[in-house]
């Protein structure tokens, strides 16, 4: 007898979430469901995928090789459906975009009424990761990333390039004074990133790495740090623009800002599929002209 595609999906699941409670709660299902479709492709196929533990699931040799199998044939049989859905009519069906949360809340927001009013039938699922996410692990269509793309089996269509900023408050300007040289840094508190340390490396003129004194992995947060007075930071101007022209922030040491360097570029990349082709077209062609970068 064949193996279910839903117990393949299950599977999958138990794979991506680490786990058989996990993906209980991600699928909204019960556990023993979970337990049961498992043990049944085991059963069938005669053969351990996964090891079990009291704290995790980890892939044995063979299920590695099994669900990278059927991670394309379920992609396949899912493109295949889509096809015949899409043929003569407008795009339709699921679209799911993975963006850094900054550029979720800034730049995608705003556009989503609008985009669902020109396509009511595709229906959006958006997701906001701060890493670079694997598009066919996290079952992602389309993904903005930020800065100089290097993963060459992705097409990719450049958005435009977001300037990069030094900014902070007038508050915190009030109480510390106002660098007027990149030398003057260290002596004041900067917001750096954690995790992507690249981040970190301003694009100032003879700029030397700085120790920050506060950190996250988060751009938003970051942003809403500086906001409040916590010190000097590099952002995007795609999530700072606004804040500059309305006061709530500064822009510091600009004769000394380099431009048109690697991290402005915005691009997004995806798996090149004729059945998604015509939701991804259709969301940069909309987002594309009216992006605030």
């Amino acid at each position: 007898m064949l193996t279910r595609s839903d117990d393949l999906d299950i599977l999958l699941a138990v794979v991506d979430c680490g786990g058989f409670s996990a993906a209980a709660l991600a699928l909204d299902i019960q556990v023993a469901r979970v337990s049961r479709a498992v043990n049944k492709i085991e059963t069938q196929l005669n053969v351990t995928i996964l090891h079990r533990t009291t704290r995790r699931v980890e892939l044995t040799d063979e299920g590695r090789q099994f669900i990278d199998a059927i991670r394309a044939g379920l992609t396949q049989i899912q493109q295949a459906e889509e096809e015949i859905i899409l043929r003569g009519e407008l795009p339709k069906g699921r679209l799911r975009v993975d963006a850094a949360s900054p550029f979720v809340f800034h730049q995608l927001i705003p556009l989503i009424k609008p985009f669902k009013q020109a396509y009511p039938d595709i229906k959006l699922e958006l997701t906001a990761n701060e890493g670079i996410v694997d598009l066919l692990e996290k079952k992602t269509d389309l993904a903005i990333r930020i800065g100089q793309l290097s993963d060459s089996t992705l097409h990719a269509r450049a958005l435009g390039k977001s300037q990069l900023f030094i900014v902070a408050s007038p508050e915190y300007l009030s109480k510390r004074g106002m660098p007027t040289t990149v030398s003057e840094l260290p002596s004041f508190d900067i917001i750096g990133f954690s995790g992507v340390k690249s981040l970190n490396d301003w694009p100032l003129k003879g700029f030397q790495p700085l120790e920050p004194c506060l950190t996250s992995s988060n751009g938003e947060t970051v942003r809403q740090l500086v906001l409040a007075g916590n010190g000097i930071a590099c952002l995007s101007g795609f999530m700072v623009k606004k804040d500059l022209q309305e006061g709530r922030l500064v822009q510091l040491l600009e004769s000394e800002t380099l431009t048109d360097t690697a991290r402005e570029q915005i691009s997004a990349v995806f798996y090149k599929s004729s059945s998604v082709s015509k939701r991804i077209s259709a969301f940069i062609d909309f987002i594309q002209p009216k992006l605030m970068l």
